[in-house]
């Protein structure tokens, strides 16, 4: 792909100045005298023109981008069963054998259930030290399609409960390795594994050139969905991406509830039980999260209020969450409109992120967390370009949650699904959106500027992937033993 100019008119430019200094000081130097106030404010960059590309450039002589290559275990590293066990802590513990059932699948859930096991051994590596809010567990099945507040699908990353400010390289890293493990889980040979993950980070380097050189504004947004297939060059994913947009459009509130609840004598509906993935609660539980609602009103926008006056609770169940969330408290809460339309929530218990001690230990500040819905919420809102409307956060008796819209029109592609053909779009696709992401929160012109032109980048962080996939291959080994010969209660097929 070739790198975008910026767009200028040097006549124009050289004019103005010449007029400007005819005419006596430029209106800048009369509003920001000899002592430039501007740069001197906190949050206002200090440097106008090609200072961060070369601060970034410099790093290399510190970290050279090649030292990203070899993956190496952390001293004190626990092996995996260790890792699931210490992970389960303060889980619901009836629902941790099905948490060790799905990792247990394949070496990619293994991957998906052990963010905080690969960080460990992250600790390791290299990191530039340029720190930027990351996702925290950026694997290739952690991107997908929601609902914007205008009916559009938006395509993103859409899991965030291990964000924190932290080493940006953790998170290419850890999506190139997924896709090395989604690639073998479809059958895809090692070439093309490889592909997708040299692929991603690629993609992941132009995407920082092409912000870098964007007005900050526009850099800000850029990439929007429609252009997203043609700026990484993704055509054979169309017909995936058609198919799953088809399905998104039909994975709503209403969908949801029409499966999952009944009328009541009173005209209301509540949710019927479907063990063990939905369950009734006791009364004093359901009101206790009904009760916390009202915190999570006051996290929102003001401007949200209005709307959701308009619905009534109606009824709170349990709901068990995907494989790296197995085992938290997590609750769908039904509201219905003055017509009888439902909207759910879901109010999802957020646990101290999984990275927190190794993104010390990397150099990085912990800052003290608030709340861990809180800091969840807002680690999303400063990835994503658009989030959900209803995104907040509240406390159900002494422990902090995250509060969501529940079947936000979300639809995702499995990249253990794909056909080998298709993997390394899926890796380009994905390695645009995190740099995207990144770069909210990062200069686009400092990571560019460590991370270049060439593929010198792309070829290490290709090596460490296969590397640590054989590594989660050996892990994950280790897991199914245990389960094996009792070491450790899985439910799988759940």
């Amino acid at each position: 792909m070739t790198d975008a100019e910026m767009p200028g008119d040097g006549a124009a430019a050289t004019a103005g100045a010449e007029t400007a200094s005819a005419a006596g000081p430029r209106l800048a130097e009369r509003i920001l005298p000899a002592s430039r106030l501007l740069p001197h404010v906190p949050g206002f960059a200090r440097e106008r023109n090609g200072g961060a590309k070369r601060e970034g450039k410099a790093l290399r002589e510190r970290v050279p981008r090649s030292a990203h290559a070899a993956p190496r275990l952390a001293d004190g590293r626990p092996d995996a069963v260790t890792a699931v066990r210490q992970s389960s802590a303060g889980r619901l513990p009836e629902l941790t054998p099905i948490r060790a059932g799905r990792m247990a699948a394949t070496p990619f859930a293994f991957l998906r259930g052990s963010a905080g096991l690969m960080a460990y051994d992250l600790t390791a590596t290299p990191v530039t030290g340029v720190g930027t809010q990351i996702c925290g567990d950026a694997h290739a099945a952690n991107f997908g399609l929601y609902g914007d507040a205008r009916g559009g699908l938006v395509i993103d990353l859409n899991d965030f409960d291990e964000t924190v400010h932290g080493p940006w390289e953790w998170d290419v890293k850890r999506l190139a390795t997924s896709l090395v493990l989604a690639g073998r889980e479809t059958g895809a040979d090692e070439n093309t594994c490889r592909a997708a993950a040299y692929d991603a980070v690629g993609a992941y380097r132009r995407t920082l050139r092409l912000l870098a050189k964007l007005p900050a504004a526009e850099a800000w947004h850029a990439i929007a969905d429609e252009q997203l297939v043609s700026h990484t060059d993704a055509k054979d994913l169309l017909g995936t991406l058609e198919r799953v947009s088809d399905k998104a459009r039909r994975n709503t509130s209403a969908r949801f509830a029409a499966r999952a609840t009944e009328p009541t004598a009173d005209g209301g509906r509540r949710f019927v039980d479907a063990p063990p993935v939905l369950r009734r609660i006791p009364d004093e539980e359901a009101a206790a999260v009904a009760a916390s609602l009202g915190e999570y009103l006051g996290t929102l926008p003001e401007d949200r209020l209005p709307l959701l006056a308009r619905y009534a609770i109606q009824d709170v169940a349990f709901r068990v969450v995907g494989t790296g969330s197995v085992g938290t408290r997590s609750y769908v809460v039904l509201l219905l409109d003055h017509r009888g339309e439902p909207l759910v929530l879901q109010v999802k218990e957020a646990r101290p992120s999984a990275l927190l001690p190794h993104v010390a230990k990397a150099g990085f500040d912990v800052p003290v967390v608030e709340h861990e819905g809180r800091r969840v919420v807002l680690g999303q809102k400063r990835m994503q370009v658009v989030s959900d409307m209803a995104l907040g956060w509240t406390t159900v008796e002494g422990r902090p949650y995250q509060v969501r819209q529940f079947r936000n029109r979300k639809g995702s592609v499995d990249p253990a699904a794909l056909a080998p053909d298709q993997l390394d779009d899926y890796g380009r696709m994905t390695g645009a959106l995190l740099a995207r992401a990144h770069t909210h929160t990062a200069d686009p012109r400092l990571l560019a500027g460590y991370c270049g032109k060439s593929e010198e980048l792309d070829e290490a962080v290709t090596a460490f992937a296969v590397a640590y996939a054989d590594r989660t291959e050996a892990d994950h080994a280790d897991l199914v033993a245990a389960i094996r010969t009792g070491r450790i209660a899985a439910e799988p097929g759940v």
